[in-house]
């Protein structure tokens, strides 16, 4: 199964991605780096 996975830059979304991952599902990640939130 191949699975969308929003926010994959994210804490959340990583993780959730690697489980998806292990279980052995295809990952597409998808998010959004814009420069709302200060890089430092």
């Amino acid at each position: 199964m191949t699975v969308l996975v929003t926010g994959a830059a994210g804490f959340i979304g990583m993780h959730v991605a690697e489980a998806l991952l292990a279980r052995g599902n295809r990952v597409i990640g998808l998010d959004n780096p814009n420069p709302y939130y200060a890089p430092r």
